[in-house]
């Protein structure tokens, strides 16, 4: 995937918003405020980081050599993806939806119900 596809599937999940709380270079996206992916579309390769269980993201490292620790986030819970086409992209899109959903399920009950549309 490219960034800009990263970009515009993030973009799409209920209530994101994109930010650029480390200047212009770095791409934020957020889900009622709090952060799920983290886009450096400039790099070279460019690199997207995300949250992740972190037994799956373990097995996600050892799968493929461009998912590493997160860069300059805890790194038990992080993912740093290199984009440079060695991830399919049906993997990368699930892993930013699990960053998502990881996220959401850390918000109050009533913001959760709003976005999963969800009573329980």
């Amino acid at each position: 995937m490219t960034p800009e596809e990263i970009r515009d599937f993030a973009l799409g999940l209920p209530e994101t918003a994109q930010d650029h709380p480390f200047g212009p270079d770095t791409n934020v996206y957020k889900v009622a405020d709090k952060v799920f992916a983290i886009l450096q579309p400039g790099g070279d390769p460019p690199q997207v980081t995300l949250k992740c269980e972190p037994s799956l993201a373990l097995e996600l490292r050892a799968q493929f050599p461009a998912v590493r620790a997160g860069y300059h986030v805890n790194k038990k819970h992080w993912n740093t993806v290199t984009l440079d086409g060695s991830v399919p992209d049906d993997e990368l899109c699930e892993m930013v939806e699990h960053s998502y959903d990881r996220v959401v399920s850390g918000l109050p009950k009533a913001v959760r119900t709003r976005l999963t549309g969800e009573s329980s």
